[in-house]
């Protein structure tokens, strides 16, 4: 169990604190003139695998370490572990593992001495050292590999390495900031079963991705667009419920001259080049269907097949940053 950290913890901070380890609520966060991260408001449960899912400068990292205690909110409150992080942001700094974006680890050092250089930064005790260090290389598929040099060990291993070390101290809230960006998909496949073994035994995830694969691994997601959540929820929510309109799929020739003619048709909200295919979001797909048909045919494209399909989360998340940004360009 990680040390009992220094600090005042939040009083009744949500109405079932016990089951909550993550509380934001009007979050904001502002350097200058710029808004990075604009009035975020979310829990997280205790166990939950939960994902930031968003572009690059969306405001994830920059969340993310609001939520360590290494930046100061602007506006709003966050607790996290039941400690406010901007009064008391050493308390939550002992109360959670943070494994950053970038390797974060000293690449000339074996990985034994990168695990007791980290367990020395976490004050793991010294009665305890070995056996977590232990269970951290076995946590890590690292065992018997404890004297090669860091910097030689393959992308996967690295971040295995890495994860291990940020967990050394057992924390009860586990932060990863985009985690497997740069590794193959199947070391990718596997560093999402350790966090969901990690999540099985009663560790909060808090990760960030830009995978839309990798958002199917969460419990939950809010997906972030200009510093602005505009959606939460499972994926299956996100996916069902996310989308404004219905999904076609559409194969036809020639596929430029198409996507050009249906951008412009009245009965499209949005089209765009999906693989060989179009992907198009309509109001209503049993009225648009044969229309758009009759629309293509008229303006010489072979239709091939068109019909209504279930959006992925890429759909929603482009269905959603795509009228979200045209809204707020438009308001601004």
């Amino acid at each position: 169990m990680p040390w009992r950290a220094r600090g005042r913890r939040v009083a009744e901070a949500t109405p079932n604190t016990a089951d909550n380890s993550v509380l934001l609520e009007g979050l904001v966060k502002r350097f200058g003139k710029f808004t990075a991260v604009d009035g975020i408001s979310l829990t997280v449960r205790r166990g939950e695998v939960f994902g930031f899912l968003g572009p690059n400068g969306a405001g994830k990292s920059t969340t993310i370490r609001m939520l360590c205690g290494l930046l100061r909110p602007t506006a709003g409150r966050a607790v996290v572990a039941g400690y406010d992080v901007a009064r008391d942001p050493e308390a939550v700094r002992q109360h959670i593992g943070y494994m950053s974006q970038r390797f974060s680890l000293y690449n000339d050092l074996k990985v034994m001495e990168n695990l007791r250089l980290f367990a020395g930064l976490y004050s793991v005790p010294q009665r305890v050292l070995r056996e977590r260090m232990d269970w951290a290389l076995a946590m890590a598929n690292l065992e018997g590999k404890e004297d090669l040099i860091t910097g030689t060990l393959p992308g996967g291993w690295k971040q295995r390495l890495a994860l291990g070390c940020a967990v050394l101290h057992k924390p009860p809230i586990l932060f990863l900031d985009e985690p497997t960006s740069g590794v193959d998909p199947i070391a990718r496949r596997q560093f999402w079963d350790l966090i969901h073994a990690m999540a099985a035994e009663g560790v909060t995830v808090f990760v960030t991705t830009h995978y839309m694969e990798e958002a199917e691994y969460c419990n939950r997601l809010s997906l972030i667009y200009r510093g602005r959540m505009v959606a939460l929820g499972t994926p299956s929510e996100l996916k069902r419920d996310g989308m404004h309109g219905e999904l076609l799929l559409v194969d036809c020739t020639p596929l430029g001259p198409a996507l050009e003619l249906l951008q412009s048709a009245p009965a499209v909200l949005d089209a765009a080049i999906f693989g060989s295919a179009l992907h198009l979001v309509v109001e209503d797909a049993a009225s648009a269907i044969p229309l758009l048909k009759q629309y293509l045919a008229a303006n010489n494209v072979d239709v091939q097949r068109m019909e209504r399909i279930h959006p992925t989360l890429e759909d929603v998340f482009v269905s959603l940053t795509t009228g979200h940004g045209a809204a707020e360009e438009h308001k601004a």
